[in-house]
């Protein structure tokens, strides 16, 4: 066992090699970071360190994972708010000395090719939930594909005409994680970058089927952005991953399938539908059972 600092809502503990960081659970601890539970960090995955003053006699040791190294540092995208960040710990200003001092520890122990974009993740990608909801539907990953299941109350009329979608990890390049808004009942959204787009730009997020809407209590950082970190480290690896927990071939819920034809009718008499359209569809999701 190493050298152990304590923080608020961590534990660093500084190896020969790497960093183990667990997070603490509490009720002040975000819950992006109990759902993380522990990572462990090899310095050759870090571009720099420092320690500086925070906020309400605090000091912070924080640091900076190099480009590409971590999954949800990819995904993220610059994006989570620094009570977030898996990288910040945040210590009582009396403990200012030994923030430098370990600050000063991990850039001792970085490689020449600190500053550069690593050229594979070195960090290994969360444990992603099987599925989340999103707003207008629900996103679930089995480790060889992503698939978006819609909701009828809130997803868009080109989302169900288009159905239901699958998309395997060998027709993706990346993906697309936006948090929502706060300020907004709307704003996020999850969306997968597919292969062969011939240069188009992509639909806005409710009419683009390859995306997932997030809104108030849909979408929730702890369970999007594991997810989208986990899609991310299966495309770059170009191989499948297997979540914990996944049950292959498990089959539709029939009850489901005959709400959504419910739905689909309730479209077609709108007028939203086609004749040809609405047998189509049915016809799909009848196939499924």
């Amino acid at each position: 066992m190493g050298d152990v600092l304590a923080g608020f809502h961590a534990v660093w503990e500084f190896d020969t090699d790497s960093v183990l960081i667990r997070f603490e659970r509490g009720i002040r601890t975000p819950k992006l970071l109990q759902v993380l539970g522990e990572r462990r960090v090899p310095y050759e995955a870090i571009a720099a360190a420092e320690a500086a003053p925070g906020r309400r006699g605090t000091v912070v040791l924080r640091a900076v994972p190099r480009p590409g190294a971590d999954p949800l540092v990819d995904a993220a995208d610059g994006r989570l708010k620094e009570g977030c960040d898996p990288y910040r710990l945040v210590l009582p200003a009396e403990h200012e000395p030994l923030a430098h001092h370990y600050a000063e520890r991990i850039r001792s122990a970085l490689g020449p090719r600190a500053g550069e974009p690593a050229e594979r993740h070195l960090v290994t990608a969360p444990v992603p939930p099987l599925s989340f909801k999103a707003y207008d539907g629900k996103a679930s990953f089995d480790g060889r594909a992503v698939a978006f299941r819609w909701f009828w109350t809130g997803a868009s009329s080109a989302k169900w005409k288009a159905g239901d979608q699958r998309f395997p990890i060998e027709e993706l390049t990346g993906v697309e994680w936006r948090p929502a808004d706060a300020s907004h009942s709307l704003g996020g959204h999850l969306r997968l970058v597919r292969r062969a787009r011939d240069g188009r730009r992509p639909e806005p997020a409710d009419q683009d089927p390859a995306s997932v809407v997030f809104g108030r209590g849909y979408g929730l950082i702890h369970e999007s952005l594991p997810l989208a970190a986990a899609v991310l480290a299966a495309v770059r690896a170009g191989a499948p991953a297997v979540p914990a927990g996944a049950v292959p071939g498990a089959r539709p819920d029939p009850g489901g399938i005959a709400e959504r034809i419910r739905h689909l009718g309730e479209l077609h008499d709108a007028g939203l539908l086609t004749d040809a359209e609405f047998s189509s569809k049915k016809a799909e999701l009848l196939a499924e059972l």
